[in-house]
């Protein structure tokens, strides 16, 4: 017995004289290594690379808001796990401080985590294909059905929890699959049903208009972050504190507008509609479209979703007030513009995205895209002077008048007498813009997950703005 002590003292001891190789690093408090370690998995709610090849998501910008609330010293590092099902075991494994990807807060989950302050409320709901099933009222309904479900999800519990009453319904749970992967394959006839949430399904019906919502399974969750429960104390005090300070200032409001503020805005017939046109009428006119982006720097997609809205690529589109073309270009815009015929296809896209670049250069420098963007499509359809007195009447109501997701508020207070009575320019039909700022966002981001981008022969403008050398760029992201 003594020998095994000492054998066993012996390599113990030997074991802590080992040095520790790249693969055995131990995670530093965040405090110590200056780095924000967080584990997220891909998906449009969490963490992607976008069309400009950056790094976006809801929860990459809040994680690189929350460092940057830290210190000017601390990075953030993103651990992407395959799926939502490895992002907890990730972080109990003490590999990551925080897990930031789009986790409801379940009594499952707050037994392993402990989950900051909820930043989002979601709702669940079975998804079907209304072009192959009826609407799913009641569990019932669900059995017999092949129903899929991401492995180590919310809607795998919820569905454990409906089992207890209903032993009949049963579900399978692909280990490899995301949830917008499997409204996919609902949306083309794969499977019957899935669960998700309805943030998630309002997206995706921008892209499969044939998705439909069915039943909704027991009360909207809390979404928030996790940390280890032996994780670092103060950086929890630090993570509720920067929430309720982004919820306080509106950051938090204006970041869930940006990825979600117009996914209701079209319903299913507009989304139909518009993608075929997309593939009977678009393609006749993508060149033209092309050839005003190396005019204007402005992506082409956006050019097109625009003037989708104003005319429905029809180039012979006049309106009663004699508005006309594929942009819809007043008399005085095109003479402007120096647009001779508004009935030209080419002459009218190409004005109308110059005159486009025209108002954005009028919206204020410290305003940043995308939110620069929206002001300037708002300029366009009930022009610049009303956009600046809904400004104005955002900074009268303590709103912030630099941000997209306050000026819909004000808006469409401009046809109230109470308020734009006094104000400069007076009444406006301030509701329109508003309508049509959403519209061309989801017809902006379909078009991107359909068309490719064209490489410009310009150079990016935004980044030859005050003095920046477009051939540095410094990565916060490792």
């Amino acid at each position: 017995m003594r020998t095994l002590l000492i054998l066993l003292l012996g390599l113990a001891v030997s074991a802590c004289e080992q040095p520790i190789t790249p693969k055995e690093e131990i995670l530093l408090p965040s405090s110590v290594s200056k780095e924000l370690v967080v584990v997220t998995h891909n998906g449009p709610n969490t963490y992607y690379v976008n069309e400009e090849g950056e790094h976006a998501g809801l929860e990459h910008d809040l994680a690189m808001l929350f460092a940057k609330s830290l210190g000017p010293d601390y990075q953030v590092k993103f651990l992407v796990v395959d799926n939502i099902s490895k992002v907890i075991p990730t972080l109990m494994s003490g590999k990551a401080h925080i897990a930031a990807a789009d986790l409801s807060i379940t009594p499952i989950r707050s037994r392993l985590v402990n989950f900051t302050k909820p930043y989002q409320e979601v709702q669940q709901y079975v998804v079907y294909n209304k072009q192959q099933n009826n609407a799913p009222k009641n569990v019932r309904d669900l059995t017999q059905k092949l129903i899929m479900v991401p492995t180590g999800t919310s809607y795998a519990e919820r569905l454990r929890e409906l089992q207890q009453q209903n032993p009949s319904l049963s579900w399978q749970e692909p280990k490899n699959s995301s949830a917008d992967e499997l409204l996919e394959q609902v949306a083309s006839g794969t499977i019957d049903y899935t669960v998700a949430d309805d943030h998630l399904i309002d997206l995706l019906q921008n892209y499969y208009p044939n998705l439909s919502k069915g039943m909704a399974l027991g009360k909207p969750e809390k979404v928030a972050w996790a940390m280890p429960q032996r994780g670092e104390p103060e950086l929890y005090k630090k993570a509720n504190a920067f929430f309720a300070e982004i919820k306080k200032d509106g950051t938090l409001r204006n970041l869930i507008d940006r990825y979600y503020g117009h996914t209701e805005r079209l319903d299913n017939m507009d989304v139909t509609a518009f993608l075929s046109r997309s593939q009977q009428i678009l393609p006749k006119y993508v060149p033209l479209f092309k050839e005003a982006q190396e005019q204007t720097n402005l992506d082409w997609r956006l050019i097109a979703a625009i003037s989708y809205q104003e005319s429905h690529w029809d180039r012979l589109n006049t309106s009663p007030t004699n508005v006309r073309g594929m942009m819809m270009l007043t008399e005085n815009t095109a003479d402007k513009m120096g647009v001779s015929d508004r009935l030209d296809a080419r002459q009218s896209i190409l004005g109308g995205a110059k005159y486009i670049n025209l108002l954005k250069e009028m919206i204020p420098k410290r305003i940043a895209e995308p939110d620069r963007t929206w002001f300037t499509l708002a300029a366009y359809n009930i022009g610049y002077a009303h956009v600046e007195d809904a400004r104005v009447l955002a900074q009268r109501l303590k709103l912030n008048p630099d941000s997209w997701a306050d000026l819909k508020k004000t808006l469409p207070l401009l046809n109230k007498a109470e308020y734009y009575s006094t104000l400069k320019y007076g009444y406006a039909s301030g509701g329109a813009p508003v309508v049509f700022v959403e519209s061309i966002r989801t017809y902006q981001k379909i078009l991107e997950r359909y068309q490719p981008k064209h490489q410009s022969v310009l150079p990016d403008f935004n980044l030859l703005e005050e003095g920046n050398d477009p051939s540095i760029h410094t990565a916060l992201v490792q």
